[in-house]
């Protein structure tokens, strides 16, 4: 079986930089339209993972989660059958701290 969540060397490098920067962290992606509809990166002791979210993987050591509403019965089907790659992105509103809309 292949794994549910994947990186591109360029994000782990990313991951492993952050980590070294800021301690451990987690991804969390939410079944939210807007805020959350990207994988989030968070400090691991600052984000409290709900009954219902999904460990769907590692990303390196960084644990990957879904919120319970992509997965299981109800959820969008297709979530079942595919995998995330996670890629390191440079943009303009993030080199300033900004999101882009």
């Amino acid at each position: 079986m292949h794994a549910k969540v994947t990186a591109t060397p360029a994000a782990l490098e990313l991951i492993a930089e952050i980590v070294a920067d800021h301690g451990p962290v987690l991804f969390h992606q939410s079944g939210g339209c807007c805020d959350g509809s990207s994988p989030m990166c968070y400090p691991r002791a600052d984000f409290v993972v709900g009954d219902r979210d999904v460990l769907l993987g590692h990303i390196g050591d960084a644990p990957f989660y879904i919120g319970g509403s992509q997965s299981g019965p109800g959820s969008i089907p297709i979530l079942s059958s595919t995998w995330c790659l996670v890629a390191a992105v440079c943009s303009p509103s993030a080199m300033d701290g900004r999101s882009g809309s």
